[in-house]
């Protein structure tokens, strides 16, 4: 069965090009064809119209959609946020944004807010103190900070947090140093699909999760650092620092993709204060989860393996 399986072209997505490469989903049945996306707004639209199955993105994105109306639903995690809160080389404090933009994918999804979130704990708000502008996903937002003078700051996650680094940006912090555990990137589908398809999910997330342990197993090491420069083209050093940011413990990839509910938590958290929603007060997390698949994939990875 052929799914179309949708991302942003960042480092955080490994897993699933070493479970293509090793062929984890060949070998339950299944064809994947990897569908790049240029910003979030794109992403959540293809969804909800049916132009992909599975999304991989942060998954505030699927709240977003859920409060907009569109029955979108999470099925696994996958990381904590690999985020770094980078600067042009003239910025040495997040005080000294003040009068500055901010380089965003969505205004008002996912890393967007947690930068907000980071610059009002330290006294610095929107339009008040600094503006904001679109500059597209990971890749175009950080190629459009080191050739605007204008971007003086934005999130930045793997590899492209180090290729800036070369390319005169700095890191002032991490997201998970600056704001703590937060369920950054998973994958979501919409939710009738997968009461349709709840067995095809369920192989898709096994296959998923092999690709996850596979890539931070020590023992590919070098085979990941390969896969890693020859899909975004990177030099050695960069390939380098991406993977250990990638393995790191806490804000690196999830052992086994698994769903980080504190993290969730915060995710709401921050969405709740910094977009005035739910009253400022944020929800329960079930409405937006659904890990019955995940946990059926989880125990498919003990029994004998079956195609779809």
């Amino acid at each position: 069965m052929l799914l179309r399986v949708n991302i942003f072209n960042t480092s955080s997505n490994l897993p699933l090009l070493a479970a293509v490469a090793n062929g984890y989903f060949e070998k339950r049945g299944l064809r994947i064809e990897i569908q790049n996306t240029p910003n979030s707004d794109e992403q959540r639209a293809g969804l909800a119209e049916g132009a992909f199955e599975i999304a991989h993105a942060a998954v505030d994105n699927a709240v977003a959609m859920i409060e907009a109306g569109k029955d979108a639903v999470i099925v696994c995690g996958g990381d904590a946020g690999m985020n770094d809160f980078m600067v042009r080389a003239e910025i040495d404090s997040i005080s000294d944004l003040r009068g500055k933009l901010l380089a965003v994918d969505a205004p008002n999804t996912a890393y967007a807010l947690a930068a907000k979130k980071i610059l009002q704990l330290h006294g610095l708000l929107e339009d008040r103190d600094y503006g904001v502008r679109l500059a597209g996903g990971t890749g175009p937002r950080a190629a459009a900070m080191v050739a605007d003078s204008q971007l003086a700051a934005g999130m930045i996650n793997p590899p492209f947090s180090f290729m800036v680094r070369e390319k005169g940006l700095k890191s002032l912090g991490s997201q998970f140093e600056l704001l703590g555990p937060y369920q950054a990137t998973g994958a979501f589908v919409m939710r009738q699909w997968a009461a349709e398809h709840a067995e095809v999910l369920t192989h898709y997330l096994a296959a998923y999760i092999e690709g996850q342990r596979h890539v931070m197993k020590p023992a590919h090491h070098e085979q990941m650092l390969a896969l890693l420069v020859d899909r975004f083209k990177l030099t050695a050093t960069v390939a380098a620092g991406t993977y250990e940011a990638l393995v790191k413990p806490g804000s690196g990839l999830a052992p086994d993709a698994r769903f980080d509910n504190d993290g969730f938590r915060a995710v709401l958290a921050i969405r709740a204060e910094m977009e005035g929603m739910w009253g400022g007060t944020p929800p329960a997390t079930d409405q937006y989860i659904d890990l019955s698949c995940f946990e059926r994939a989880i125990a498919l990875l003990q029994a004998p393996r079956s195609k779809p």
